[in-house]
């Protein structure tokens, strides 16, 4: 994956959480697309989390089973310190998401901007192989990445931008015919500097089969 893990440790280390480029005190356009599609019960996976605060809201509002996957050991770790004793209710999985290998199935399937690193194909065909694998048939996939007019670059890499008829396509072209695009937005997401940087959310079905 773009950087591989100690770029992202790094990046962790170097600022508080409330500092980074992607810091959402409330991630509310996601939180709004999950509560449309998770059950009570129904198990979820936060793909790329980092020290994202889905999964405290989540544990509030008492979902579960919930799994945070992330590449980075230091990502993880701030999480796991600001939750405290509600850490041990997760599933905290350390783990490149193109080489991953899940061991279970999930209801709902979260990526907000780890899609749009994957430049390469061969990365991109190892995070369809993890989807393909760890969401159950009729699951639902939230993927969020940069807008086709958000920025190119995102902590020192390059990104792959994308409107939402350009990811189904390129899902579609990975795993032909298993996902359908249920609904799609626009959000524009204000960073700590005051920066604007556009992304879509695209809700996306697995197909019985």
């Amino acid at each position: 994956m773009a950087g591989g893990q100690e770029h992202w440790d790094n990046v962790y280390g170097a600022r508080s959480e409330e500092a980074l480029t992607w810091f959402e005190a409330t991630p509310t356009v996601s939180l709004d697309l999950i509560r449309d599609h998770l059950g009570m019960g129904d198990p979820f996976i936060d793909i790329g989390a980092g020290a994202s605060r889905v999964v405290d809201a989540l544990l509030e509002r008492g979902y579960g089973p919930l799994a945070v996957l992330d590449l980075s050991s230091a990502a993880l770790a701030v999480s796991r310190q600001r939750l405290g004793p509600r850490a041990d209710d997760v599933a905290w999985i350390e783990a490149d998401i193109t080489t991953w290998q899940p061991d279970r199935d999930h209801a709902v399937w979260h990526d907000r901007a780890v899609f749009h690193f994957l430049t390469e194909a061969d990365d991109r065909a190892g995070y369809a192989r993890a989807l393909s694998q760890a969401l159950r048939p009729g699951g639902i996939a939230i993927i969020a990445t940069f807008a086709d007019d958000g920025p190119e670059m995102c902590s020192g890499l390059p990104v792959v931008r994308y409107a939402p008829e350009e990811l189904a396509q390129e899902l579609d072209r990975l795993l032909p015919g298993r996902f359908e695009l249920l609904n799609a937005r626009r959000h524009m997401h204000m960073t700590p500097k005051g920066n604007r940087q556009n992304f879509q959310y695209s809700v996306f079905r697995r197909r019985d089969r």
